[in-house]
């Protein structure tokens, strides 16, 4: 199936939308809450984690447009999860920790499938929101 086109920053956005969905899944379940998916803070946070840096929103606009239309991930307004293919994806991945896990995910990623291209447009409203969203945890401390 490899067809290749994915960019690094695909595979960041990737690995962090399901790192921020499985925290997200994980705290809901403990709250006995419904799960939703994670926000876009929540995906730039795993982001900074990942990288030490923050994406712009070109560059998580152009990315989340590619993965969505791919259908490895799924946005509903400002919530992220990752759909079954990417989360098949993820799993069948050979493990190498988080340290690597970008790399090793664009190499999956360029094997697997060809970059879609789903039309997502993130208004700079709503990416300044998050980004004020996520320095407020940072501040707090969470």
């Amino acid at each position: 199936m490899g067809a290749g086109g994915w960019r690094w920053n695909d595979a960041w956005i990737f690995v962090a939308v399901v790192i921020a969905a499985r925290l997200e899944r994980d705290r809901a379940l403990h709250a006995a809450l419904p799960v939703t998916g994670a926000s876009l803070a929540d995906v730039l946070a795993a982001a900074d984690f990942l990288h030490h840096s923050v994406p712009s929103r070109a560059e998580l606009e152009e990315s989340v447009g590619r993965l969505a239309g791919a259908e490895l991930i799924t946005v509903d307004d400002d919530l992220v999860e990752v759909a079954p293919a990417g989360e098949q994806l993820w799993r069948t991945r050979p493990f190498s920790g988080l340290s690597s896990a970008v790399v090793t995910m664009q190499t999956q990623l360029n094997r697997a499938s060809r970059p879609g291209d789903g039309g997502w447009t993130l208004a700079e409203a709503t990416y300044q929101s998050a980004v004020r969203e996520y320095a407020l945890r940072l501040a707090d401390g969470r």
